[in-house]
Formats: C-alpha cells, sequence, structure tokens
C-alpha cells in the first residue's frame, strides 16, 4: 500500500519499486494498491520481467500540489481488496489518509502491517507556512502508526524524533543503494562541458524543487568564483530558483543512466533540505564517489562522516555550509579522499541486503500478531 505512486517519482515511490523488485525477483505474491492518476499504469513490470498489478483507488489532487494524489476510497472497499488479494503482511508507504483506512481494514481483517516512516509532514506544515497544524499532524502519525504491528524509521534521528512523540514499536529500517547503477566510472568529460565551463567545480543538487527542500539556501554558492551550481530536479519553485540563480544549470528531472551520469561527472553534492527522514541522493551521489553536505538534522547525520565523507553544518548557518563547500572544493586531495570514503561507506547499503532485513520485519510483524491472536 502505497501513499504515493508511479507517474509521480519520489523517495516514497523509489523505494517501493526497489523492494517489488526484490521480492518479485524471489518469486513472492505481490499486490500494490495506490492512488489512481492520470498516466498511470494498471501493471508495473519488475527488472525481472514480472507484471504486477497495481489496484488504482479513487484520488483526488492536492489543492496546490496536483501531482500529489488523496486518496477517497473508504475503509470498507480497501477491506475489500485486500481481502481479495489474501496477503500475509500489509506493508504501508508513508501512511497518512489512504494508509490509516488501510491499516483500519487490515486490523479489521486479522493481518500484521508495517508501516514505513518516510515523510516529515509535522515539518512540512511549519515550512509550508502552517505551523497550528503541526501538533495535529503528530496527533494523525500517532493514531496511524501506534495501530501498526511495527513502525519502520529511516534514520536513528527519525527514530528517536517519532520515539519523542509517543509512536511504539520502532525498528530501524534505512535505504538500499543501487551500486551498480550509480558509480564514478560514469563521470564523463562531455557532460561536465556541457554543464559548466572548463576549470569550474560543479556542485550539484538532486531533488524536487520545493520550499521543503530549501533549494533557495543555495545561492549562499551560486556566486563563489570558479563554481557552477547545477540543479536536477522539477517542481513549483523553479521559476523562482531561476531568477534567484541566474547562473546555475537548470536539468530538469533526469532519471537511470543520465541521473548517474550527472552525479558522477560533479564535483561536489549539496542537499539543503533539514526535513529529511533519510535523503537517498545523498547514498546515490556517495555511490557516484562525490563527498556530501548537508544540514545536521534528520537522515544526513547516519549517511555523512564529517572529516571523512562530507561536512554536517548547523541549519541555518549558511556561512558554514559555504565554508564546508569552499574546503573541499578546491583542495583536490581532500575532495578525491572524501569520495573514496565516500564510496566505500555505501557498499554494504544494497537493496538485497535491505530486502532481507524487511523480510525479517515482516516476519516478526507476523509472529507478534499470531501471539496476540492466541493471548487469552
Amino acid at each position: 500500500m502505497s501513499e504515493s505512486f508511479l507517474p509521480h517519482m519520489n523517495g516514497v515511490t523509489g523505494s517501493v519499486l526497489q523492494v517489488v523488485d526484490q521480492f518479485a525477483a524471489r518469486g513472492d505474491d505481490l499486490a500494490i494498491i495506490a492512488p489512481r492518476q492520470p498516466g498511470a499504469e494498471r501493471f508495473l513490470r519488475t527488472s525481472c520481467g514480472r507484471k504486477i498489478r497495481v489496484r488504482r483507488i479513487t484520488s483526488v489532487p492536492m489543492l496546490g500540489y496536483g501531482d500529489v494524489r488523496i486518496a477517497t476510497t473508504s475503509a470498507a472497499s480497501l477491506r475489500r481488496r485486500i481481502a481479495d488479494f489474501q496477503p500475509d503482511v500489509v506493508h504501508l508507504a508513508s501512511p497518512t489518509i489512504l494508509g490509516g483506512r488501510a491499516m483500519i481494514a487490515a486490523q479489521q481483517l486479522g493481518l500484521p502491517t508495517v508501516a514505513v516512516y518516510q515523510t516529515d509532514i509535522p515539518g512540512y506544515t511549519a515550512r509550508y507556512g502552517l505551523p497550528f497544524l503541526e501538533a495535529a499532524s503528530w496527533q494523525l502519525l500517532r493514531d496511524v502508526h501506534n495501530r501498526a504491528t511495527l513502525t519502520l524509521a529511516p534514520s536513528t534521528f527519525t527514530r528517536d524524533q517519532l520515539r519523542e512523540h509517543g509512536i511504539e514499536r520502532i525498528r530501524l529500517w534505512r535505504r538500499g543503494v543501487d551500486t551498480a547503477r550509480f558509480s564514478p566510472s560514469l563521470r564523463s568529460e562531455a557532460l561536465r562541458a556541457e554543464l559548466a565551463e572548463p576549470g569550474e567545480r560543479i556542485v550539484l543538487y538532486v531533488g524536487r524543487l520545493a520550499p521543503e527542500k530549501q533549494v533557495e539556501d543555495l545561492r549562499i554558492l551560486h556566486d563563489l568564483p570558479g563554481v557552477r551550481v547545477v540543479v536536477v530536479g522539477e517542481g513549483p519553485e523553479e521559476e523562482t530558483l531561476r531568477r534567484a540563480m541566474p547562473r546555475a544549470r537548470f536539468r530538469g528531472f533526469r532519471g537511470g543512466a543520465d541521473l548517474a551520469a550527472h552525479l558522477a561527472s560533479a564535483d561536489l553534492f549539496v542537499h539543503p533540505g533539514e526535513l529529511e527522514t533519510f535523503c537517498q541522493t545523498i547514498q546515490e551521489a556517495m555511490a557516484s564517489g562525490l563527498p556530501a553536505i548537508a544540514p545536521r538534522r534528520g537522515g544526513p547525520v547516519d549517511l555523512i562522516a564529517p572529516s571523512r565523507t562530507g561536512w554536517l553544518y548547523t541549519p541555518g548557518m549558511l556561512d558554514e555550509l559555504r565554508e564546508h563547500a569552499v574546503d573541499l572544493l578546491f583542495d583536490d586531495a581532500k575532495r578525491e579522499a572524501f569520495g573514496a570514503a565516500a564510496l566505500a561507506s555505501v557498499h554494504a547499503r544494497t537493496w538485497p541486503v535491505l530486502a532481507e532485513q524487511l523480510r525479517g520485519y515482516y516476519a516478526e510483524a507476523i509472529g507478534a500478531r499470531e501471539l496476540s491472536r492466541r493471548a487469552p
């Protein structure tokens, strides 16, 4: 069960696709329930060639953010769809509205549930100018996640944050990275020549161009002599960012080998968002041999080892960001050493390893549900 899915591509969709690929390759029976939206396919073809049915449910676009869909299907309708498939466990990806109803449906059917926390909704409400909704958002998340058999947090920061807000039965489940797709070997001098002037160092950002990502903070690097900021992604903030950083190269959405080439051809990766529960693009940058810089908050705290694979800076202290960037951009030996350490740090974080860990959590949830059934 995914709160968002193709054709809308984001961190939730990406991790669901990877999990489906891994389990399909093992021959497991899978079904996906996701919001219906324009351009959505009825089937997903996995990398091993299997076709997985995507059961689309009624949804409407979120006001002001049309590619985000809000499901309108009832818990009763979801219960029928889940019962038709007869699953052993229900996986809920970033559950809120749809996930909350699916949680109720699964409980009514006596099925174990594993809820994967991926989106800092309370933080988003403040970033979007609605801080009065923060407490209500935490209440919603408590109501949803405390119904789950297990909740999986993507980072130690997020795990501790969830505990502080009263969420129970939390386990740590990070994300994998495709080290075959993302590699320093894909570095392209032709692409570098397209992105920057000769001799310029390239600072790369990859992600949504939306307020919560704080891409505008890259302005602190935009006018550094000998530096070119390159932005990969799309979103509602694009025109504003283009005006704020006229020298930056905006490349739009990139995926697959094209994205991997952009990462491998840069010199430094920077993600300024302070609301990342994990930040998959940092792992992909590291697998491409890049050191990374991010705020000292959320998922990046687990991913970046300061003074070894990159730097963490105090949220809001953009002078620190600039100092760390200059430190790496204009010291080739240090940057190369950090990049090599970054690459080594992600070698064990492959999706097959993470899928096996997830399988273990499924087994734990199934076992916990069996024990509760036997309890007097």
